[in-house]
């Protein structure tokens, strides 16, 4: 029963995920060949094809840098949650801008406040 039954199911199963998959997918996760190109080789090699179509398209995530570009904001944030720029975000988040900005002031009213008397 196993052989005749649940190893077709398998392999309709596989060949089915990797098309929703693959029309799913963007441009340069595709390995340089087409949409349906990929679509035939999974189709007339289902095994084969929708093996190769997860492995391409897994390589091509890795070496894009993973996270980067139009794919990325399909990707959950991995277990320690999103990431962070590791410094200050914008410029009233940063301390040495803050400083500048205080000298800045201080400045302008030394300035401003010793040519208006006699």
């Amino acid at each position: 029963m196993f052989a005749r039954v649940i190893l077709p199911l398998l392999v309709v199963g596989l060949a089915l995920y990797a098309l929703l998959d693959l029309f799913g997918s963007e441009e340069d996760e595709r390995g340089g060949l087409p949409r349906w190109l990929w679509a035939v080789i999974i189709v007339l090699l289902p095994i084969f094809g929708a093996v190769a179509w997860i492995v391409v398209k897994q390589s091509a995530r890795r070496a894009s840098g993973g996270g980067r570009g139009p794919s990325s904001r399909r990707r959950r944030p991995g277990p320690s949650g999103p990431r962070r720029p590791s410094g200050p975000v914008a410029p009233d988040d940063d301390p040495e801008f803050l400083w500048r900005l205080e000298q800045e002031k201080r400045r302008r009213e030394r300035e401003g406040g010793g040519s208006d008397t006699p």
